[in-house]
């Protein structure tokens, strides 16, 4: 099995003490920041763009994790990758024509690549591009808003992106992201996902150190 890593969603910190709350999420012991960037367009939210990455990058040593819920991702690849992301992850439901395109212009910047599913698609969907990826992810809510509860049918997705995954034997993630709490991570966890994205569960947490750890274990 793969190791676990604990990426708290941002989306669900104090926006006016951000960079506080990052370094809180390094010092509490998470893995990955996970930078959920919205454009109003793709998904009913607008959040934060290049500049917020650019500036969290000078302020920790986490991986950047920045999962672009927007139309057009491959306009902006080019500059997230410059201010300082680690992982680049598009929705295939942004990018169904070209999505193959978009993995490969993000890899040719020397940043890991990774495609999304929302809820509503199926695995087949993104079967041929897998190998690819660096990382798959499986939305276990409609995006666009953080503390929604986790739709139950995420977990045969991870089965079967697992099962593709160990089939390859190559070294990719699986990430969950959405309505993930401390009750339901361990049936996350045996469903095959390793990289367990969690917004208000962590940031809600009086003990951000503690919820981090429980996920974790």
């Amino acid at each position: 099995m793969k190791t676990i890593k604990i990426a708290p969603s941002i989306l669900s910190a104090n926006f006016s003490k951000m960079g506080e709350e990052v370094i809180s999420l390094q010092e509490c012991g998470a893995d990955v920041v996970h930078c959920d960037v919205m454009d109003g367009v793709f998904v009913n939210n607008i959040t934060f763009g290049i500049k917020m990455v650019e500036d969290l990058r000078k302020i920790t040593t986490l991986p950047l994790d920045c999962h672009l819920m927007i139309v057009h991702p491959e306009k902006y690849v080019e500059r997230f990758a410059k201010a300082g992301a680690d992982i680049i992850t598009v929705h295939y439901e942004a990018c169904q024509d070209n999505l193959k395109e978009v993995l490969q212009l993000i890899k040719s910047t020397g940043v890991k690549c990774g495609a999304v599913i929302n809820p509503d698609t199926p695995v087949e969907k993104i079967k041929d591009v897998i190998p690819m990826c660096d990382m798959v992810l499986v939305m276990s809510v409609f995006p666009g808003f953080g503390g929604q509860k986790f739709i139950p049918s995420a977990l045969d997705k991870l089965r079967q992106i697992r099962a593709i995954i160990d089939e390859l034997d190559k070294d990719i993630d699986l990430e969950i992201d959405g309505g993930v709490t401390a009750e339901n991570v361990a049936e996350i966890k045996a469903a095959g996902a390793n990289v367990i994205v969690a917004g208000s569960t962590v940031f809600k947490a009086e003990d951000r150190a503690n919820i981090i750890a429980t996920l974790k274990a």
